[in-house]
């Protein structure tokens, strides 16, 4: 890790960590027996989640301070924190991003003239000015606006985890660059590498270096090759500072190697490097212990600790400064803005649903007045409940293609969990199902001449939504914690299989097993189907005449009403009917959409 160095603070925030240990629980099982044991992952030094506050704190024993007094509780909300992947969305504009952060982070206190000067100056810090109201593209510009929207609110303390992971050496060193002209203005700026180049490690003021959870040196940069050849590990002249830092905590430096073999004595050179690597990081982290920078930042710790609390913390008591409301109208405006980036294949699917509405239309065109007209409509309405659990299976891309950034985001303190779910929710109900089941259900009415009046379809419309909602709803309650590889989320294909292949049983009268009829009752294509039978059949008449035969339907019985149609299918003749399977897939509805968002609430939202 690189920071400024605790010796060039004045009025500067300072960040100190004391002794810090983190240990995480780990369960192993086999057959039946499942053991749960500790383990510490560090010792004596945590990375950047930790001190950012990001990582679980159950698990962490030590002290971090700010400015010599305890973290306050909502440290997290506060600081900026970077994260090595750019959880940026592309089809935002730069300025819409940052109009997005500064929304939910800035006070509502603060009037849009404030806020939009706010973004205006963290624009012109970063050399955005030319890109602002353009889409982020490249990864420059993604990592540009990434540290944009980390110091919306004025940091004191900006972490960054890996900012040059995936960029150019170019762009890498001009990241580095901003971030050192960014802390020479009296911000702290922490973050993490692993391998950067030398003209990077030239702008460091302080060093840490860190293996195996231990620690190894810390303190002034451009001090280090120095305290490493007094340790016994010279690097050559041209060799990169930091590639030479790696060699010998690896055991790849001559020095380290020699001091292996010693160690390891007729150890093959696999078992060298698997054990060997121990002994030199732990030689590096006792010689460390007893050097002057080790005694220097003690005593400065020290200092930090011993009760000066004159500097009060930074920091705010306050957890979101914003209402539910603003929340849930700016995540629902976002939701709407990377639609309108995506607009162009929203409107290629909206196309294709009404082919395929038209095609299947056109198939049950020329229907009779007779026993035949019964059959198809039947069938209509089976299309109709398939189509809303098919096309509404993509409901788990809600929360999973921005799992992570939700994840970024709440931890950052931009909303809460309420406000997100519904807002989300609340998108996708409006334009990724109503207008797709709205179109293709009323190109099918119109084409199949269902029932007429204005009552029947609604009725119609209110059903093949609800079914569209419950499905939804499901397949979220299922799939919001799992990935798309998931054998969890197999488990909605595997539902709606055998759910539509037990209704299309039902589709030929009696042929449905009595041992099989319970399913009914967990089946949302059951209800919509039922509902939408109901509605349709109700007070219709089919036969032409009383002399009417059914040989293409079942041989020896007459249906001439919808009444009898639906006797036949269990159905009651009442009202209640058709009300009591709209209450059917309400309640699983909001019982999935509980479970959702419960699992939601209890997501690991640690990084």
């Amino acid at each position: 890790m690189a920071f400024i160095d605790l010796k060039s603070f004045t009025q500067e925030t300072v960040l100190s960590f004391h002794n810090i240990c983190y240990r995480v629980k780990e369960e192993h099982s086999f057959l039946f027996r499942r053991k749960t044991f500790e383990r510490e992952i560090f010792t004596n030094i945590r990375f950047l989640d930790v001190l950012a506050a990001r990582n679980d704190p159950s698990g962490l024993s030590g002290d971090i301070l700010i400015n010599g007094a305890p973290r306050p509780a909502n440290f997290k909300y506060n600081s900026g924190f970077v994260v090595q992947d750019d959880l940026v969305l592309g089809t935002p504009t730069v300025r819409e991003n940052l109009a997005f952060s500064a929304a939910l982070r800035l006070p509502t206190t603060m009037t849009k003239h404030e806020k939009d000067e706010r973004i205006k100056v963290v624009i012109e810090e970063l050399g955005l000015d030319e890109v602002a109201d353009s889409k982020v593209r490249s990864g420059e510009e993604r990592k540009k606006t990434s540290i944009a929207m980390g110091l919306i609110t004025d940091p004191s303390i900006l972490f960054l985890d890996e900012p040059t992971t995936g960029l150019d050496f170019s762009t890498a060193n001009a990241i580095v660059s901003l971030l050192k002209n960014i802390s020479e203005q009296g911000r702290t700026i922490i973050f993490s590498f692993h391998q950067p180049q030398h003209s990077i490690f030239k702008l460091f003021d302080s060093l840490t270096i860190l293996a195996s959870g231990k620690l190894m040196y810390h303190g002034p940069a451009q001090k280090a090759l120095e305290y490493f050849k007094s340790a016994g590990y010279h690097c050559e002249h041209l060799n990169n500072p930091l590639d030479f830092f790696l060699d010998v905590i690896n055991g790849d430096s001559p020095a380290a190697v020699t001091a292996m073999q010693e160690e390891g004595g007729e150890a093959n050179e696999t078992e060298q490097l698997l054990i060997g690597r121990l002994p030199v990081i732990k030689g590096l982290a006792q010689f460390y212990s007893k050097s002057p920078f080790y005694r220097e930042t003690e005593t400065e710790l020290e200092r930090l600790s011993g009760g000066q609390h004159s500097r009060s913390p930074t920091f705010k008591e306050i957890t979101y400064v914003t209402t539910f409301c603003h929340q849930f109208r700016w995540i629902f405006w976002r939701s709407f803005r990377n639609l309108m980036g995506r607009l162009k294949p929203w409107i290629v699917e909206i196309f294709i649903i009404f082919m395929l509405g038209l095609l299947i239309g056109v198939t049950f065109l020329g229907l009779k007045n007779d026993c035949t007209e019964i059959q198809n409509k039947a069938w209509s309405l089976y299309v109709l409940t398939v189509f809303q659990c098919v096309t509404s299976v993509s409901a788990r891309e809600i929360f999973l293609m921005e799992r992570n950034l939700f994840i970024l985001e709440y931890i950052s303190g931009y909303y809460r969990v309420s406000s997100y779910f519904l807002g989300k929710l609340l998108f996708e109900f409006l334009f990724r199902r109503f207008f797709p089941s709205f179109i293709f259900t009323g190109i099918l009415y119109w084409i199949l001449g269902l029932k007429r009046g204005i009552t029947a379809f609604l009725i119609t419309m209110i059903t093949t939504l609800m079914v569209a909602y419950s499905t939804t709803a499901m397949i979220l309650a299922i799939g919001t914690r799992e990935n798309a590889a998931s054998g969890k989320t197999r488990l909605v294909t595997i539902y709606f299989v055998f759910m539509l292949v037990f209704l299309g049983m039902s589709l030929n009268f009696e042929t449905m097993a009595p041992q099989l009829s319970w399913l009914q009752y967990f089946s949302i294509p059951h209800y919509g189907y039922m509902a939408l039978q109901h509605n349709e059949f109700l007070e219709q008449k089919f036969c032409s005449g009383p002399n009417t035969t059914m040989s293409n339907c079942r041989p020896s019985f007459l249906i001439c009403t919808g009444e009898e149609f639906l006797i036949i299918q269990g159905l009651s003749l009442s009202p209640w009917s058709l009300w009591i399977n709209h209450l059917g897939l309400a309640c699983m509805m909001f019982v999935f959409l509980v479970i959702a968002y419960l699992k939601m609430l209890f997501l690991k939202k640690h990084s």
